[in-house]
């Protein structure tokens, strides 16, 4: 019985791992992937400017699930839009992104991570639920939109609500600071 209850216990975990092994080969193996690239995007915004910033949101979404990094997509909008328009645009599409990652995987693994016996874990739940929003806030700033992350939290049993607001308050200054360096970056390179 114990070994049913321990199989039990990692069941989601697993599932959620499943799940992203089986996107991520569907990404590699379809090519969809070589559509994450900073020249598709940019050029994407470019050429089709409304329907071309919902495939960038769309791609941000998958992008997130499968670990692509949300540097690439920053960088694609800052370049193709601007340091400030690129800078919103990246903020609402990787907002959505987040919340989106956070959806899918709460559905698919609920909150697994409470089901684990570990006093690591316990522990650094027990800091998440003390202060909820000020610890996704301070994450965000450390880790933007890692996809690691939003898996992490989703499976925390976290509330929405505190994922939410700790999410839009952590993602600006972040977001802001990679533009900068961006626009720096591609003025020093011409590209701009």
């Amino acid at each position: 019985m114990p070994e049913i209850k321990a199989v039990r216990r990692y069941q989601q975990l697993f599932t959620v791992f499943l799940f992203l092994l089986l996107l991520f080969a569907a990404f590699e193996l379809s090519g969809l992937r070589e559509h994450f690239s900073l020249d598709f995007l940019r050029h994407r915004i470019i050429e089709h400017q409304r329907s071309g910033l919902l495939v960038f949101v769309l791609l941000f979404c998958l992008g997130n699930l499968i670990q692509v990094p949300g540097w690439l997509f920053l960088a694609a909008a800052v370049l193709a839009l601007g340091q400030f328009w690129g800078g919103v645009v990246t903020y609402v599409a990787a907002s959505i992104s987040c919340v989106f990652t956070f959806l899918t995987i709460r559905w698919i693994g609920g909150a697994a991570l409470r089901k684990l016996n570990s006093r690591i874990v316990t522990g650094l739940l027990g800091k998440l639920d003390a202060q909820p929003v000020t610890s996704i806030f301070f994450l965000r700033i450390l880790f933007q939109t890692v996809p690691a992350l939003n898996y992490t939290l989703a499976m925390s049993g976290v509330g929405f609500r505190e994922y939410l607001v700790g999410t839009l308050l952590g993602l600006p200054l972040p977001i802001a600071l990679y533009c900068i360096f961006f626009e720096y970056l591609a003025r020093a390179l011409g590209i701009a």
